[in-house]
């Protein structure tokens, strides 16, 4: 079985701030602990991902990476100081944080020379396709009115997936294809691999969640089919 991919945003929600980040970080362990198919990644806050990366085993992922590459930049997260900090890689073009497309060219070249893996993040299939042609090492389609609606994109939407996959590997063979939007149960996940994605992205049905533990475990068994 190909390895599935479980991508946690730790946003910067409350209980995602602070001491609250140790009982999540552990709940990701026991998830990639539970299923050993797939590679569970975590996102916490800009502020918390040094710690992270040394607290964890699991791969430590910024939640965005900026177009620059050292010097004159106030304030900018580099690709080659996350690398410096163990980070595996970033998240780019999220939703709630979208660039132009050549400022998301730019980040591919400075985190693929910094040996950082990219999630880019599409809110349509033609987005999809275009970030794929950038190179990242994968991309996420998350329509943005299914958005932390509890509403998964592989069940309201099956036709979505199967198109964002086929579209994306035929427009970059290299690149995974994971899906995001309401996804919150097994049944999300497996519905998602089934249609073909590489892996899910969620946030806040994990982060909120009563029992992270018990959510993150269940969604990497659904990916593990």
């Amino acid at each position: 079985m190909c390895m599935k991919f479980l991508v946690l945003n730790l946003k910067t929600y409350a209980e995602s701030s602070g001491k609250n980040l140790t009982p999540l970080i552990k709940a990701a362990e026991a998830a990639a602990a539970a299923a050993p198919g797939v590679e569970v990644i975590v996102c916490p806050q800009q502020p918390q991902l040094s710690e992270s990366s040394m607290r964890t085993s699991l791969a430590v992922f910024a939640q965005a990476c900026d177009a620059a590459s050292g010097g004159r930049g106030t304030g900018s997260v580099i690709a080659p100081e996350l690398r410096a900090i163990d980070c595996k890689g970033t998240l780019l073009n999220h939703s709630e944080r979208k660039v132009p497309l050549d400022v998301a060219k730019k980040v591919c070249v400075e985190a693929k020379a910094a040996n950082l893996r990219v999630v880019a993040c599409a809110d349509s299939v033609a987005e999809g396709v275009a970030l794929a042609g950038l190179g990242p090492w994968a991309v996420a389609v998350e329509p943005p009115e299914l958005i932390g609606s509890g509403k998964s994109v592989s069940k309201e939407q099956p036709g979505v997936v199967r198109e964002a996959v086929a579209k994306i590997k035929a427009a970059n063979p290299k690149v995974l294809v994971f899906v995001g939007a309401g996804v919150s149960n097994q049944q999300d996940a497996l519905a998602a691999v089934r249609l073909g994605a590489d892996g899910v992205l969620l946030s806040s049905a994990f982060v909120r969640a009563a029992e992270p533990r018990a959510v993150a475990e269940a969604i990497a068994l659904g990916l593990e089919g």
